[in-house]
Formats: structure tokens, C-alpha cells, sequence
């Protein structure tokens, strides 16, 4: 397969409610320097994967309002491949979309799709599997998806099922599991057949295609109304989005199909996709602190996240294991433990009058 049939498509449409308040609906997660790197969370997607796939065939879709934003932060990738949604539809229909804008363009292409918002520390190893996978997707009819080694019982993420060996790069999917509860997740990394499941996607636009009109016929019709990278495409997109079925990728299609396979990886991998999941990864001062300014002082107080903006002196005194964000809207305190309802606490917000304007 030669590298110009090698694509990218990279997922950057969410709002990161687990992430508020520094995640934002004007400014969600995949576009901030999180961590402290000097390099956005889709800059750094764009980063690993440009080393393997050229600048013209990565594709970004997003929220039509985050367009100028993802060009901003991504000026190497050509303006016409970001794409943007009119409507949040979940991942089924963005992967169709993005298939047949692809396909159109290059019949034999093998994509990966990637969300914009993860971290991969062992970039190495990602790069290796990602060949890897992109030669066996490209001569087969595989749905393939990259498994994460877990290492504890996360309830945070959905789990993947392998059976038996194909050979020793990847194994047939037998289940895809939501997230499920701790008894569950522990007896599922007991079990040793478990893997993550990153949300990394690999296959030919073939197979893809062809697996949708098996599963999601009605969107597969939907879709075909429109004609792909022509000057009528977006008013298409614009006219058939709300009547799409809102479903994910996972459940759409990855768990009917018979047809695919898991590539386990270590990968150094998070979706830093909470507060605790930043908390983890991020540097601690020596009471295990993690803190992003310079002007804070912590008395009689460990295992905190304390995320404010640089222009505040902070002062906290007896807390353990605690969340505080404070930005120009915003004064979040929780417990750590408590990440999990932070998207709970969003809803609410919108429910209170003139609430809006704060997430």
C-alpha cells in the first residue's frame, strides 16, 4: 500500500463536559494545552500521526463552530479537509461522512481515526501499531481497532473482548462492554482477555461502507443524497444532519459486525478524559500536589488539582484530595472522587436562569 492511500481522519467535535470549567462549549478540551506541554491536545494528535501520514490526506471534523479554531491550531492541514458538523450526532455519523468524503476522493483508501483529545506517551510504540494496522486494513475486509493494556479496573472507560489469536499482532473482537461497574471491571482485568478500548479506529473505506449499509442502512441512505467534496456538500450535510440517527460507532456497528479485530498496545495512553485522569498525569509538588501556577501556597493540604489563572495568587489551607479550577467565570471545589458528576453539575447550571453563559 503506498502512502498516498493512507489516511487520517482526526475526531475533534466534543465539548468535554467531564472537563468543566476549563472545558467550555466555546472552547472545549482537544484545543488546550492541558497538560503544560506547549502543544494542544489536537496539535499533539496532529503531531504523532503527521510523522506517518502526509499533511493532505489528515482530515479534521468537528463542530462547524470549531472550524477557524482547529485551521488556527492546525494551519498545516488544508482548510477544505476540516470539516465541520452542523449538529452533534455522536460518532457513527461523522465516521460514515468522513468515509465517503474519502472514498470519493480515493476508492483503495485505509483510514485512521483518531479523537483529538488522548494522550500517548510511548509515541514510538503508537506509530509501529499503527502501521501495522493500516497494512492489515488494507487488505482486508477487518474493522480493527487499537486495545489499550489496562493497568486497574477503570469504570471510566468501555472494555473490548479478544478470543482467539489471528496471528501475534492482533486478535478477533469477541465483545465491546460500556463502561462497566468495579466489581465488573475488576473481574474483567482478572481475566486477562480485556483490553481498553481507545476509540482508535482502522480500516479500509470499503469496509467501512460496506459494514454500514449492513448495520445502519437508513443512514447509509441518508448520506448517499449528498455529493462529496462539490460545492453543494454542505448544504447537503446541513439538510440531512437532523434527521441522522444519534449513535455511536461502538454501538452502530463495532458490536454486530463479525468481522473485527483488536491490536492490544501498550501506549502510555489516557484520555484525560477527568480531572483525576490530569491529576495522574501532570507534575506534583512534594505533597503531591499538582498545581499550574507559581503564586499558590498550600498549607496542611495533599493530593489536590489546583488549576487557576496566572494572574491570581491562591491560598489553600487543610484539603486533601480535592479539585479546585477557578477561571473568569468559573469557581469549581470538589472532591476528587467526585470527577465523575462534574458533567452533573453542568446540567444543573443550565438549568438556573442565564446559566448558559457558564458552560
Amino acid at each position: 500500500m503506498s502512502k498516498s492511500d493512507q489516511y487520517c481522519v482526526i475526531m475533534a467535535g466534543g465539548i468535554g463536559s467531564r472537563f468543566w470549567p476549563l472545558s467550555t462549549q466555546k472552547f472545549p478540551k482537544q484545543f488546550q494545552d492541558i497538560l503544560g506541554t506547549g502543544r494542544t491536545m489536537i496539535q499533539q494528535t496532529y503531531d504523532r500521526i503527521s510523522k506517518i501520514i502526509p499533511n493532505e490526506n489528515i482530515f479534521v471534523i468537528t463542530n462547524k463552530e470549531y472550524i477557524a479554531l482547529s485551521h488556527q491550531q492546525l494551519p498545516e492541514v488544508p482548510l477544505q479537509n476540516i470539516v465541520g458538523e452542523p449538529l452533534m450526532k455522536n460518532t457513527s455519523a461523522c465516521n460514515l461522512y468522513m468515509a465517503n468524503k474519502i472514498a470519493e476522493v480515493n476508492p483503495d483508501a485505509t483510514m485512521i481515526v483518531l479523537p483529538a483529545d488522548h494522550l500517548i506517551l510511548k509515541e514510538d510504540i503508537f506509530l509501529e501499531k499503527v502501521k501495522i494496522a493500516l497494512e492489515i486494513a488494507s487488505d482486508n475486509d477487518y474493522l480493527l481497532t487499537l486495545g489499550i493494556t489496562p493497568t486497574r479496573p477503570d469504570t471510566g472507560y468501555g472494555y473490548i473482548q479478544f478470543v482467539e489469536k489471528k496471528n501475534s499482532e492482533y486478535y478477533k473482537v469477541k465483545t465491546f462492554t460500556e463502561k462497566p461497574m468495579l466489581e465488573l471491571a475488576k473481574t474483567f482485568l482478572e481475566s486477562g482477555d480485556f483490553l481498553w478500548n481507545a476509540g482508535i479506529f482502522v480500516w479500509n473505506v470499503k469496509s467501512i461502507r460496506k459494514a454500514f449499509e449492513i448495520f445502519l442502512p437508513e443512514m447509509t441512505q441518508q448520506f448517499i443524497a449528498c455529493e462529496y467534496n462539490a460545492e453543494s456538500e454542505e448544504s447537503c450535510i446541513e439538510l440531512i444532519y437532523p434527521k441522522i440517527q444519534k449513535v455511536s460507532i461502538d454501538n452502530g456497528i463495532l458490536e454486530k459486525a463479525k468481522n473485527v479485530y483488536v491490536i492490544p498496545a501498550d501506549l502510555g495512553w489516557s484520555d484525560l478524559g477527568t480531572w483525576n485522569s490530569i491529576f495522574e498525569h501532570s507534575e506534583k509538588d512534594e505533597h503531591n500536589n499538582s498545581v499550574n501556577i507559581k503564586t499558590a501556597l498550600t498549607y496542611d493540604s495533599t493530593g489536590n488539582i489546583i488549576h487557576a489563572k496566572s494572574n491570581k495568587a491562591v491560598v489553600i489551607d487543610g484539603l486533601q484530595d480535592f479539585i479546585i479550577v477557578d477561571t473568569d467565570k468559573v469557581l469549581l471545589i470538589c472532591p476528587r472522587e467526585h470527577d465523575q458528576q462534574i458533567k452533573d453539575y453542568v446540567l444543573d447550571l443550565k438549568g438556573l436562569k442565564k446559566g448558559e453563559k457558564y458552560v
